[in-house]
């Protein structure tokens, strides 16, 4: 009987095993099984949230929210637009502070100076002629003379820090002017001043600048400028 016993012991371990052994061995992939295409895995992905979707909300209505934005935005824009022209304010642009013919007299003057740099061997780092010339005429609109406008830019102030009481700065139509790279012609620098100081903590954010522009000549050490201004209001330039 003992014998038999443990037979039947051993024929149980070892169905046992044998058992195990399908059960954890997986099958071989079939090489013939397609994968899955790519345009259902990214139609997927299409068809789930995006970001800024509410639960519940339909496409229908999130177009409408997107053009009731719109609609905000442009109505408060024009909102914006007869205050300031409530104010008597004319908004310019900097090619309207160049009078005409000046982009082709400005073109020229590059050329020469390129001439200059790049035909007499160029110039020695460190040298005296190693500095940022401005280019340009003081040329100016006469008819802006005197006129109050808003106009875009970038501010380049004479004192730095995070607690200077700004009262005169200059308005450049690029960032970096004046400092990273050559300023820009004297009819295309605006020198501002203003009676009540501000403080600029943020040179790489474009601002409005309002007041009364005049045709006349302020020198610096930055740059010589062909327009000042006496500000009458500043605010920050949406993009």
């Amino acid at each position: 009987m003992k014998q038999i016993s443990s037979l039947l012991s051993a024929a149980a371990v070892a169905a046992l095993i044998t058992a195990c052994g399908q059960s954890t061995t997986a099958p071989e992939a079939s090489a013939e099984t397609p994968a899955p295409e790519a345009s259902k895995a990214e139609t997927s992905k299409s068809d789930g949230p995006q970001v800024g979707d509410k639960i519940g909300q339909s496409d229908a209505e999130r177009q409408a929210a997107k053009e009731a934005s719109i609609a905000a935005k442009a109505a408060e824009q024009a909102r914006k637009q007869e205050e300031i022209k409530a104010r008597g304010v004319t908004e310019i642009g900097w090619e309207d502070l160049m009078p005409e013919g000046e982009e082709e007299r400005l073109a020229k003057m590059y050329q020469s100076q390129m001439a200059m740099l790049y035909g007499g061997g160029g110039i020695a780092e460190g040298s005296a002629a190693d500095t940022m010339v401005q280019i340009g005429t003081f040329n100016t609109v006469k008819a802006l003379d005197g006129k109050k406008v808003r106009i875009p830019g970038y501010t380049v102030p004479f004192e730095y820090g995070s607690k200077a009481q700004i009262t005169q700065f200059l308005l450049v139509p690029y960032f970096g002017a004046c400092i990273h790279s050559p300023p820009p012609p004297p009819n295309q620098t605006v020198f501002v001043s203003t009676e009540d100081p501000i403080q600029l903590k943020d040179l790489a954010q474009a601002v409005w600048v309002e007041g009364i522009l005049h045709a006349q000549t302020q020198e610096s050490d930055l740059a010589d400028a062909a327009y000042t201004l006496e500000m009458t209001h500043i605010e920050k330039y949406e993009y």
